[in-house]
């Protein structure tokens, strides 16, 4: 048995191993109607698949709370019961499975209204056209050149969205769910504030450090109240946004240092894991990529603070797994494209490096 196929403890959860599917957009849920952002046939047989393949964990993809905080009009959503009822057929198949579902609570901010990655690249979608809605953001700052300006929140908005975080929490806790992950990365709602590149507020929630973790620790709050306190919560970061580490970029970001600082706080709240990615901020920042390029910043976290951390970032190979795990860089690997390639990644990796996944019944003559 290898460290990648061990159980891990959080809180009362019991995840049979170290190998969890990251959250990712597909794109395929309903845009209107009685249904809207409700999940779809597809979305079961995709999360069902890499039931069967053996990931320990399964986190949804980006799942808006509320019809203005999707990344697109095709996204999930789990702001009304008719969402949160569709999701239970889900999360009933992943447990009988031996699986943790783990949803991942989202608002998109200003990167809000945009067409699927495979029509016209991802495009914003204006406010004037089908589909479109008005992005909200910290400040009224446009994601690049060609996007629509967001309207700047209000405190009373701001408040507003903290309380959409948390019915959505206590939704997701009806639908089956056992752990919440609150998406403060990728340049989306939270990470917006928590950056000063897309911060340029003067308020209570921009300016210090202090002030641009406020709504990021004011979410978590909401969220941690509704959550029991049996279950784990996450926090998704970009532990970076790739800025003050290139010499020739002299705009401000957000740091590996400002994530440790942030980590030590969301620790105190209840947080249990941090998943750290990085970037998503600013279009146009230098990132140097590899493999396991984003491992560093997880393990920073882990060795700072004690925090559970889960590692991301082009891990495509078990060996490489493996390693990451069974040196204490991080405590468990997110995969995410390379599960969209393999559903059954898990499998052939106990395969090839001796370790064991359950199999579903049906499948024991294999």
């Amino acid at each position: 048995m290898t460290s990648l196929f061990t159980p891990y403890d959080l809180r009362s959860l019991t995840v049979p191993n170290r190998i969890w599917m990251a959250a990712m957009c597909q794109y395929s849920a309903e845009p209107e109607g009685e249904a809207v952002g409700a999940p779809t046939d597809w979305h079961f047989t995709h999360l069902a698949a890499r039931a069967t393949g053996g990931a320990g964990l399964i986190i949804t993809e980006a799942t808006a709370v509320s019809p203005e905080g999707r990344i697109s009009p095709y996204d999930l959503g789990i702001w009304n019961d008719t969402q949160a009822a569709a999701f239970r057929r889900i999360t009933s198949f992943l447990t009988s499975q031996g699986v943790v579902p783990g949803i991942q609570l989202a608002h998109a901010g200003r990167k809000a209204s945009t067409e699927r990655t495979w029509v016209d690249r991802g495009r914003q979608i204006r406010p004037d056209e089908p589909y479109g809605w008005q992005p909200v953001a910290p400040s009224a700052l446009p994601f690049d050149a060609s996007a629509t300006t967001p309207a700047e929140l209000t405190t009373d908005q701001i408040r507003d969205v903290v309380r959409q975080f948390a019915q959505a929490a206590e939704r997701a806790l009806g639908a089956g769910f056992q752990v919440a992950e609150v998406h403060g990365a990728h340049g989306y709602l939270i990470h917006q504030f928590l950056s000063p590149h897309s911060n340029h507020r003067t308020d209570e929630y921009g300016g210090s450090f202090e002030n641009r973790i406020r709504f990021a620790l004011e979410v978590v709050d909401a969220v941690r109240a509704v959550w029991p306190d049996e279950l784990p919560v996450f926090f998704r970061v970009s532990a970076t946004d790739w800025l003050s580490e290139n010499p020739e970029d002299d705009r401000e970001g957000w740091t590996a240092d400002d994530t440790v600082r942030l980590a030590k706080e969301l620790q105190a709240r209840g947080v249990d894991l941090m998943d750290v990615s990085t970037g998503g901020i600013a279009p146009d920042a230098r990132i140097e990529t590899g493999p396991g390029y984003q491992v560093p910043f997880a393990e920073r976290v882990r060795n700072e603070t004690g925090m559970p951390v889960a590692a991301v970032g082009l891990i495509t190979e078990p060996a490489q797994a493996q390693e990451i795990v069974a040196s204490g860089r991080a405590d468990a690997v997110l995969l995410a494209r390379e599960l969209l390639r393999d559903p059954y990644w898990p499998r052939h990796a106990a395969a090839a490096l001796g370790g064991r996944v359950a199999a579903p019944v049906q499948y024991h003559r294999a």
